[in-house]
């Protein structure tokens, strides 16, 4: 049986000998528990997770909901920062293993807690940002507001979005997300 190391750099090794039932994320090695989603957060992935899968219906991508691994750096079992998005889209299917993603997916989804803000809007953003993910989006139930984070130059370029609007999905053409649908059961 596993357990979490308290003061030691962890890889990805590490961490899928952990077999407490707890789920984390790894970042540069540091282990960070994961809080249960709640329900409002389960109505918001679900509808987004629906309306993805509907758009890649036979097409060449992959979409997953958490607890889904990616190894950020694509360094595999090596890797030190391992996170469980709420969803990933994966337009090469190379950096594809059973275990997971090796390597940044194309486009990353976070949804909001409390317990999650500045996890989501700064740790992982700029984890996300260095990796090279195409589009993030993290997504606020409170303020029904949705923070398109676009790479461009290696930065991140943001649009928001309210609970009115249809987005578009920059890296999949001619996918939009109807925002009305995503926020209408909360």
């Amino acid at each position: 049986m596993g357990s979490i190391p308290e003061q030691k750099h962890n890889t990805y090794t590490d961490y899928a000998a952990w077999d407490d039932g707890k789920r984390y994320e790894l970042i540069d090695g540091v282990a960070y528990m994961l809080a249960g989603p709640n329900r409002t957060h389960q109505l918001i992935s679900g509808e987004l997770f629906y309306q993805l899968k509907n758009f890649l219906r036979n097409k060449k991508y992959e979409v997953y909901s958490a607890p889904f691994d990616v190894m950020l750096n694509a360094k595999g079992d090596d890797d030190d920062t391992v996170v469980q998005p709420d969803i990933t889209v994966v337009c090469d299917k190379s950096k594809l293993e059973e275990k997971g993603c090796n390597g940044a997916p194309d486009f990353i989804v976070e949804i909001l807690s409390d317990a999650s803000v500045r996890h989501d809007k700064i740790i992982k953003f700029n984890k996300y940002m260095r990796a090279g993910v195409r589009e993030y989006w993290i997504v606020d139930p409170a303020a029904k507001m949705v923070y398109v984070n676009i790479l461009s130059g290696g930065d991140y370029k943001v649009h928001d979005y309210s609970e009115s609007d249809s987005i578009p999905v920059y890296v999949l053409e001619g996918c939009t997300i109807n925002l009305s649908e995503i926020f209408s059961g909360i």
